[in-house]
């Protein structure tokens, strides 16, 4: 098994779409190679996962400096989870907003995944605190 390179360069954007297809998030999306371009370059930070020059992992931090970051797009290429990418990545990203000061560092989690990220230290918003966001 090769060893996976990490890098906080932009990934390709069309290697990014083809990795964000593999979620199936884009069946409710509807976001184009460009549309999901534009939203990796204006992220605050971005950290990619190679395995020899094949992204395989991706996660991305939306900030607003000092307060509050936002982890999305964590996404690990099905034949390679189970290998702690996903794992480094989201340490990876947590790490950079401690040495930045973030304060609160939240994300959504996809649908069973909970306990990905209960096991790296987050947790569910309480019920009388929860997220919510906007359906139209």
């Amino acid at each position: 098994m090769s060893t996976i390179q990490y890098s906080d360069r932009l990934p390709e954007i069309q290697a990014f779409f083809s990795l964000f297809e593999t979620t199936g998030w884009n069946e409710s999306y509807h976001a184009s190679c460009e549309q999901l371009g534009t939203a990796l370059a204006n992220s605050w930070y971005t950290l990619s996962a190679y395995d020899g020059d094949r992204l395989v992992g991706f996660g991305r931090l939306v900030c607003d400096g000092t307060m509050y970051a936002m982890v999305f797009d964590l996404i690990v290429h099905p034949i390679h989870q189970n290998r702690g990418i996903g794992s480094e990545v989201l340490r990876r990203l947590v790490q950079v907003c401690r040495e930045a000061g973030i304060r609160d560092v939240q994300l959504f989690s996809a649908t069973g995944k909970a306990a990905f990220y209960e096991q790296h230290g987050f947790v569910a918003r309480s019920e009388d605190a929860p997220g919510m966001q906007l359906v139209e």
